[in-house]
């Protein structure tokens, strides 16, 4: 009788460090091993100065920049929230091209500019994730899109108008979920080749916007996550 008390004690102690490690162990796989890698911080492109032609092209814009510049087709903007899987610390990222805008400049000086998102196109790597944005977070049905408007006027430097990579502390009105707030963001812009492209975050605190916990069942999330975009604008 002993050693079977002791076979069956010994068998329940197994299927416990089983349960324990695919608790534990089954998120960090996926994550560490199956999930694929989140998308990096979106940044303005790259341009290697040393190189005469690219040089040439940064400086090729004409007499003047002043126009209304529209966002093409390759702008990007979507989120980034941390999560917490099961204990293990990962990133949920989604994002869209469906965005429209524009921005005018007037004698060097970004007097307007607006950009427009459609918020059910977001698309992360989780069909789970895509549907509770789309519905519960987000409620893409009611509020389907977001908008950003420039809330003060940019005047742009010499440097700027050259190529040179040019960052500004600005405010403007961002309309999230059927909430307006004005808000500052950090921006980066540089002018290549004809297209300006302009580089932002929005930290966005949930409560602030009427956003529920995005938390599920074994997933947490941070009460904050960033909106974040690239835009390129050609003169229209």
């Amino acid at each position: 009788m002993g050693f079977i008390k002791n076979k069956w004690a010994v068998r329940g102690l197994v299927v416990l460090l089983l349960a324990i490690v695919g608790v534990v162990g089954g998120p960090w796989v996926y994550i560490n091993v199956i999930k694929s890698d989140a998308p990096e911080v979106l940044t303005l492109n790259t341009v290697d100065t040393s190189q005469p032609m690219m040089a040439d092209a940064m400086t090729d814009t004409g007499d003047s920049v002043a126009g209304e510049w529209a966002i093409a087709e390759d702008s990007v903007v979507g989120y980034r929230v941390k999560e917490i899987l099961f204990g293990q610390s990962t990133e949920g990222v989604g994002r869209t091209n469906s965005v429209s805008g524009s921005l005018t400049i007037e004698d060097d000086v970004v007097i307007s500019a607006t950009f427009e998102v459609a918020m059910a196109t977001l698309k992360s790597d989780s069909d789970r994730r895509d549907r509770q944005v789309n519905n519960r977070i987000l409620d893409t049905a009611t509020f389907p899109t977001a908008t950003f408007t420039l809330a003060s006027p940019i005047a742009l430097t010499p440097e700027a108008l050259t190529g040179t990579a040019f960052a500004v502390t600005t405010t403007g009105e961002l309309n999230l979920r059927g909430e307006t707030k004005v808000v500052d963001v950090d921006l980066e812009a540089q002018l290549i080749d004809g297209v300006i492209e302009v580089n932002g975050q929005i930290e966005i605190v949930f409560s602030d916007w009427q956003i529920p916990d995005p938390s599920v069942s074994g997933i947490s999330v941070e009460p904050s996550g960033l909106l974040e975009f690239l835009l390129r604008f050609t003169l229209a």
